[in-house]
């Protein structure tokens, strides 16, 4: 019987080893990986049309790849793939994708599906609104129509603040971040709710910037990571290396500075969002706590 249970635990063993060193070796043995990225995360991850994808977490994976790389000796064919709110988790889980270069929220529930490198951006969800809609903070909502992107957290966000108790509204949905803010831009919906330095991007971007504003209270303060497949140590392990070795260097700062306070292509937008105390004091003491452990502060 003993014998039999320490055969158990050592082909589990096993096994865990083999699910640890997957990625690396599935990259090896291929000679490709793929990114998930997003077509319109704000500077986080969007397209620049012709398959080109770029922004602020695109550039730390690609950095991460570089190290990818160097553990397995050999360079990698770099596959882009576009993933939306509904299938990005399905998408990592399912091998498809490697890494997540989008805008994700570290939350306690998805951790049960994949696992996060440490925390590379600290959200704060808002709200977007027309200059001209009246409309300044939560109390406004009464009977207006609210968008978010099909997949994500921020209605639900909304209904959980306390402001919003017993309030009606009602909810329109998004295929993506585009296609919400479009539906404040055709009148469709009055209000965006999602993550700042998206709404910010987006309203940057747009043809007619002033004609929109971020408004209201902070709805939540959540932790956005790279994502990849639980039970993954050897990549999580490297991955978060990279990102140690880019905070030590200074190299993140500036990566920081270049998509959020300066002009990003194609239009030379410019998003203006300084790097926020949360997410300094985040890079200087690495985790990967999950949105929750926020909250509690």
């Amino acid at each position: 019987m003993k014998k039999s249970l320490l055969i158990l635990v050592t082909a589990l063993a096993a096994t865990g080893l083999a699910q640890a060193e997957d990625t690396l070796k599935k990259v090896k043995d291929s000679g490709a990986i793929t990114l998930g990225v997003r077509e319109s995360s704000g500077v986080l991850s969007y397209t620049l049309g012709g398959a080109k994808y770029v922004g602020y977490h695109v550039a730390i994976c690609e950095k991460a790849v570089e190290d990818i790389e160097k553990a397995v000796g050999r360079k990698l064919k770099v596959n882009y793939q576009p993933v939306t709110s509904q299938n990005r988790i399905p998408l990592v889980q399912n091998g498809t994708v490697d890494l997540e270069c989008g805008s994700t929220t570290n939350n306690a529930t998805r951790q049960k599906d994949v696992a996060f490198a440490n925390t590379t951006f600290v959200e704060e969800v808002r709200m977007a609104v027309k200059t001209s809609s009246g409309i300044k903070s939560i109390a406004d909502l009464q009977g207006k129509t609210v968008a978010t992107t099909t997949g994500t957290t921020s209605v639900q966000t909304l209904r959980k603040n306390k402001r919003a108790e017993n309030m009606e509204f009602k909810e329109v949905f998004g295929k993506d971040h585009s296609d919400s803010f479009l539906l404040v831009d055709s009148g469709r919906a009055d209000v965006f709710v999602m993550d700042g330095s998206l709404l910010a991007g987006l309203i940057a971007r747009s043809k007619n910037p002033a004609d929109f504003k971020i408004v209201g209270e902070v709805l939540s303060v959540e932790p956005i990571a790279i994502m990849m497949r639980k039970d993954d140590e050897a990549l999580l392990k490297l991955v978060n290396a990279t990102i140690a070795g880019m905070v030590k260097s200074g190299e993140i700062n500036a990566l920081y500075d270049k998509w959020f306070m300066q002009p990003t292509p194609p239009t030379g937008a410019k998003v203006g969002l300084p790097m926020s105390d949360t997410l300094k004091d985040t890079l200087k003491h690495p985790n990967n706590k999950p949105m929750e452990d926020y909250a509690k502060k």
